[in-house]
């Protein structure tokens, strides 16, 4: 199949069974040969920050001379965008051929009655084999969703990352904190350390407790490991990081607070590596954190009037926001949203109506998943601030655009999609 052949082929898949179950995905590796085993792995979770956690810890490794694969997901913009090695995506040749490759074993697995490989067990899988087909030296895989039975959960790392835990995926992954961190408290894996930035002392308990029955040795970001600003603007932020083996002064042009704490994450991650093996220097962590892209988050796109694009997708992640926003320098700041319907709509525009005083609100194209505009609008209409409705992403922010001062802001939110469709007037991408 050819590249848009692949693309079909894949989104034309299940995203969720009618049970949970690592079985299709390690029937899949082992039909090709376990490609995951042909290279090393830093496994990293969480409920936000971990994919730019993820971005600066195999920005690190690159900077010490590493081959580095980088798995993430969702994508922004195009499809190639979750699977890079050392910085450049996987070739769109690249993804027909091993899709040509694996279809016929999924289609095998899907007549045979049993369970079907999903969408992300099949790109997990092509990760994996592009990755161990480039000898990667190492690969810094993100958790899709949860972590014990994500797809990703079949390697055993070098080291585990969990950021944090809130509510979020209430459906699958339970209707606690305490039980997501449950879930992602899967990936530890026995003597294999763990870092995490968990500011909630009950999930850390739990999460220590794990590390205790499994024997793995547990960091923690905010006490074993702390940070703190030095300055910040519009082109980025120096803060520095007391490690495990040392204190970094560090810069990063990633904006908001909250890029501090993923970047010490990082940071404590590269260190466990170094206790385990592996080389890394602090001018590579240095670098490395310097050095580190991840864009759709606090992306400054435009300056005049400022505009902002942040894929926060759920409430702790739109008060991370709201918190960073305060620090930018504007006057009226003008919102477009869209959310999609399984968030928590009402926390997610509380915080967002907090630093906004208007709202465009749209509908990202990604089927079936965007909230009803009316439905975010009567949330904003609680807030006591005015909406406007507009079907498309891109309209939305022609119309926001057309509505700012020039020392005003555009800030796009509330969806990973919403971001993606925005980030093309800019990126020039079709």
């Amino acid at each position: 199949m050819d590249y848009s052949g692949a693309i079909d082929w894949l989104f034309n898949m299940r995203r969720f069974g009618p049970v949970r179950t690592l079985f299709p995905m390690r029937e899949l590796v082992e039909r090709l040969d376990h490609p995951e085993v042909a290279f090393r792995s830093v496994h990293i979770t969480g409920t936000n920050g971990k994919g730019s956690t993820s971005a600066f810890a195999a920005s690190i490794l690159r900077a010490q001379g590493y081959s580095v694969g980088l798995y993430t997901s969702p994508h922004l913009e195009r499809f190639t965008e979750r699977i890079v090695v050392d910085g450049v995506e996987i070739p769109e040749a690249e993804v027909a051929r091993i899709a040509s490759r694996l279809c016929p074993i999924v289609e095998e697995m899907a007549a045979r009655g049993g369970e079907r490989p999903l969408f992300f067990d099949v790109v997990t899988a092509m990760a994996f084999v592009y990755f161990a087909e480039r000898r990667v030296d190492v690969a810094v895989l993100e958790v899709g969703m949860g972590g014990r039975l994500d797809a990703t959960n079949i390697v055993t790392p070098l080291v585990s990352a969990i950021t944090n835990v809130s509510l979020e995926h209430t459906q699958v992954l339970g209707n606690t904190v305490l039980e997501i961190a449950g879930e992602k408290a899967g990936i530890v894996k026995p003597s294999v350390p763990l870092v995490t930035a968990t500011p909630d002392d009950s999930v850390y308990s739990l999460l220590a407790e794990t590390c205790r029955k499994l024997g793995s040795e547990i960091t923690r970001v905010g006490t074993d490991v702390t940070y703190d600003g030095i300055s910040s603007n519009l082109d980025g932020q120096r803060f520095t990081v007391k490690g495990l083996r040392g204190t970094y002064t560090l810069s990063t042009t990633l904006l908001g607070p909250h890029q501090q704490r993923n970047a010490a994450t990082a940071v404590a991650v590269a260190e466990v590596l170094a206790v385990r093996g592996m080389e890394v220097s602090s001018d590579a962590i240095v670098r490395g954190v310097r050095e580190a892209k991840w864009p759709g988050r606090m992306e400054v796109v435009q300056r005049e009037p400022l505009v902002v694009l942040d894929c926060a997708k759920d409430a702790e992640a739109a008060r991370a926001l709201a918190e960073a926003v305060r620090l930018l320098p504007h006057g009226r700041l003008i919102a477009v949203v869209s959310i999609s319907a399984d968030k928590n709509i009402r926390k997610m525009v509380g915080h967002l109506a907090k630093v906004a005083d208007s709202f465009v609100v749209t509908s990202h194209s990604v089927m079936g998943r965007a909230a009803d505009r009316r439905h975010i609008g009567a949330e904003i209409e609680r807030q006591g601030k005015p909406w406007v409705e507009v079907e498309r992403v891109g309209d939305a922010v022609e119309r926001a655009l057309a509505g700012a001062g020039k020392g005003d802001m555009v800030l796009v939110t509330g969806s990973v999609f919403a971001v993606g469709e925005a980030r093309r007037r800019w990126s020039g991408n079709p």
